[in-house]
C-alpha cells in the first residue's frame, strides 16, 4: 500500500511484515506539529488496512522520542480563536485514537526526551520499551496548559491515582519509574534497547494475525475510552487562555512564569 512522502516521517519496511515509523524532525526533538499529526494519523490509517503489516514499531530519529508538541506551534495557536484550537486540538485526537485503534499490535521504542504529548504516545501503543536514560513527563501544567487528549489513555494505562498525581505535579521521571508505573512495558539499558524491541516484535509475531487483532480489541473494549470529543474542547479553551500565553511564552524565553516567579528552580 501506499504510505506517500510525508515530511515528517521515514518508513522501514522489514520482510517478516513489521513496519517501522520513524519520527523525523530530529532537530526539533520530534515534536508534533500540523504536519506531524496529520502524517502519522494517515500512516496508522493505511498501516491497519495492510494486510501486508503484522505490526507496527514507533520510534524516533535522533536523541528524542518526541518532545511532545512544538512549543512555537503552540504558543502560536493562543493568537487563533477557539474554533480553529478546537479543530487543531481534535485533529491531535483523532491522530491518538487512530493509534490507539489500529488493528495490528503497535509498539514504541522510545529513548532520549518523552515529554508531554510523547509520554501521552508512549501511553498510547500497546507496547512500549524505554531505554533505562529516557525521561518522562507530564509537564503541560507547567506551560499553563492541560494533558487533555492524552489523558484518556494515560489513565487507562496507569489508573486515575497514579494519572492525577503525575498530571497535577508535573514531574519528570525515569524509565524505571515509567515502568514501575505501567507506563511502558519494560526498562532496559540504553544498549539492549534494539534487542529488546526485536524481541517484542518476535513474541507479538508468534501469535495469529486475526487473534491480535481481536485481543487488541478485546482490551480496548474493556477500557472503553469514548470522549476525545470533551478532551479537544477542553484543550481548545485552555489554549486561548491568558495563561497559556504566559506559560508558553515564559518556556520559549528560557524564564520562570508569573505565577512561579518565587518557585525554586
Amino acid at each position: 500500500m501506499d504510505y506517500g512522502q510525508p515530511a515528517t516521517l521515514e518508513f522501514e519496511r522489514r520482510p517478516d511484515g513489521v513496519l517501522e515509523v520513524w519520527l523525523a524532525r530530529p532537530d526539533k526533538h520530534n515534536a508534533f506539529n500540523e504536519a506531524v499529526i496529520d502524517e502519522l494519523c494517515a500512516a496508522f490509517e493505511v498501516a491497519g488496512a495492510d494486510d501486508a503489516v503484522r505490526c507496527v514499531v514507533l520510534g524516533g530519529r535522533g536523541k528524542s522520542f518526541s518532545a511532545g508538541a512544538d512549543i512555537s506551534w503552540m504558543r502560536a495557536s493562543g493568537d487563533v480563536g477557539y474554533a480553529d484550537n478546537l479543530d487543531g486540538a481534535l485533529r491531535m485526537a483523532r491522530m491518538f485514537q487512530t493509534i490507539y485503534e489500529c488493528p495490528k499490535p503497535v509498539l514504541a521504542r522510545v529513548h532520549g526526551a518523552a515529554l508531554g504529548g510523547g509520554t501521552g504516545l508512549t501511553a498510547v501503543v500497546d507496547i512500549a520499551y524505554a531505554a533505562e536514560s529516557a525521561i518522562f513527563g507530564f509537564t503541560e501544567v507547567r506551560l499553563g496548559i492541560v494533558p487533555a487528549v492524552i489523558s484518556p489513555y494515560v489513565v487507562d494505562k496507569l489508573g486515575a491515582a497514579k494519572a492525577r498525581a503525575l498530571f497535577l505535579t508535573g514531574e519528570r521521571f525515569d524509565a524505571r519509574e515509567a515502568e514501575r508505573v505501567g507506563l511502558v512495558f519494560r526498562s532496559v539499558p540504553d544498549d539492549a534497547l534494539d534487542g529488546a524491541i526485536d524481541g517484542g516484535v518476535q513474541a507479538v509475531l508468534k501469535g495469529g494475525p486475526a487473534a491480535l487483532g481481536i485481543a487488541k480489541n478485546l482490551s480496548q473494549r474493556l477500557a472503553a475510552i469514548d470522549d476525545i470529543g470533551h478532551t479537544a474542547e477542553l484543550i481548545a479553551h485552555v489554549r486561548g487562555s491568558d495563561e497559556a500565553r504566559e506559560g508558553l511564552t515564559a518556556f520559549l524565553e528560557k524564564r520562570k512564569a508569573a505565577w512561579c516567579e518565587e518557585c525554586d528552580d
